[in-house]
């Protein structure tokens, strides 16, 4: 019996999209949403909506000028929408896309599994430090 696979094609080719592939574009899309300030700031607007000082003040540590980038190459991905509204003060907020809600529910299913499991992390840190000392 034969089996058929579909699979989602490069822009403007017929070739797969593949991650492991320096030229697929995925990467860059994978980097952006798994990267430190991505994965958090995806989860931080899992929940609900922000402005951006609400954000930053969610993902701790990020810079300014961090979170901002982080932003805009998120907008671009598809994974957040910026909403500008010409008010005195002006007010941004962002939200997730439908395609950053997805993404997002995935990573907090890791970040949920990481956090459970740190118990067993840190026990392997001190086993690992101890037979290691530096």
């Amino acid at each position: 019996m034969s089996e058929t696979r579909t699979e989602p094609v490069q822009e403007g080719g017929d070739l797969p999209f593949d991650v492991f592939s320096r030229q697929c574009p995925s990467r860059g899309t994978l980097e952006h949403a798994t990267g430190r300030w991505g994965g958090l700031t995806l989860g931080a607007l899992y929940e609900s909506g922000a402005r951006f000082n609400e954000l930053r003040r969610r993902v701790d540590g990020v810079s300014e000028k961090m979170l901002s980038r982080t932003l805009h190459a998120l907008e671009r991905d598809g994974l957040v929408h910026r909403d500008a509204q010409l008010t005195n003060p002006p007010r941004v907020d962002y939200e997730l896309t439908p395609l950053g809600r997805e993404v997002a529910a995935r990573l907090m299913d890791l970040i949920q599994f990481v956090e459970g499991r740190m118990p067993e992390v840190v026990e392997a840190r001190a086993r690992y430090d101890a037979a290691h000392p530096a």
